[in-house]
């Protein structure tokens, strides 16, 4: 059995799996979950994974979006979120696997060390401060897509069209890789700091997508099974994604499947600047709650 087949069959396993859960879920609460509008859940949750498709990331479109239009409990919104990415990071995961021919022992160990990284490195990690990795990736995403633009404007060279890694350029992937999946336990993304490792490490932008996507897939299934364990997500909405959700994403792959290289590392470039600018814009939005929660623990 090759490595892309033990991948493809882990997927097709826990995607099984997780539609198993979900399905006895909403069997159990689909009365109460009556009220749930679905028609917009489908649309923001549509276009989040369109985006994330396209290595923008989905949690933070589909935040926005349903806090602003009060469609999801809080209390069920970090369940729901994760739910809901499980069935399209799957497609997108078989998509890019088929469509980009990455090294594959390039792909198991950097999958496999950002599953690691999510299980054993959430002890350490979950006592960093949320705010201190918020601001240093901000400004390290900002640098990195400064050398990025400055590649692009052939200022000087950047990039590569590789495939796979070897060496001490496999070991810095691992050891990024297991970095990104344990910072995933504090609300730090995998998808932009694993797209610019795979970019400065010389590799082709678009072998980038089968490696975030088959580590987020991974990281969801344990993520999300929790979360259904436990009954803290809303099922009938994560029904509803599960649906639309995976049809926006082979939308979305096509398109990126059609870009040349020039215009990916534009896309890549782009991505890496919006990150940093959504990280900063949530180490601020923080900070200035911080110092009404100081009086609140003062009395």
């Amino acid at each position: 059995m090759s490595i892309f087949t033990l991948i493809q069959a882990g997927l097709l396993v826990g995607g099984g799996i997780f539609c198993l859960m979900l399905f006895k879920a909403w069997k159990r609460n689909h009365k109460q979950e009556a009220d749930t509008r679905i028609i917009p859940i489908a649309i923001i949750g549509g276009f989040a994974h369109f985006c994330d498709t396209l290595g923008i990331g989905s949690f933070a479109i589909m935040t926005s979006g349903y806090k602003q239009f009060k469609l999801i409990d809080d209390q069920q919104l970090p369940g729901t979120l994760n739910s809901q990415s499980v069935l399209p990071t799957v497609f997108q995961s078989f998509i890019f696997m088929t469509a980009v021919a990455v090294d594959s022992v390039t792909l198991l160990s950097l999958v496999a060390a950002a599953c690691i990284g999510a299980t054993m490195g959430a002890r350490l990690v979950s006592r960093w401060d949320r705010q201190h990795i918020r601001i240093v990736m901000s400004v390290a995403l900002l640098i990195v897509a400064g050398l990025m633009l400055a590649g692009q404007l052939k200022l000087f060279p950047l990039g590569g069209s590789s495939l796979g890694l070897s060496g001490w350029k496999l070991v810095i992937g691992i050891i990024g890789n297991f970095i990104f999946g344990a910072l995933m336990t504090v609300g730090i993304g995998l998808y932009a700091p694993c797209m610019v490792m795979i970019y400065l490490l010389g590799m082709n932008p678009l072998a980038a997508f089968p490696v975030m996507m088959c580590s987020c897939a991974f990281l969801s299934f344990f993520s999300s099974a929790s979360f259904i364990r436990h009954n803290r997500f809303n099922s009938r909405a994560t029904v509803t994604v599960a649906v639309v959700g995976p049809i926006m994403v082979i939308i979305a792959a096509y398109l990126v499947k059609s870009l040349n290289m020039h215009v990916l590392s534009w896309l890549v470039c782009i991505v890496v600047f919006y990150t940093s600018i959504t990280m900063y814009r949530s180490w601020l939005a923080d900070r200035k709650v911080m110092p009404s929660n100081t009086v609140v623990k003062a009395q």
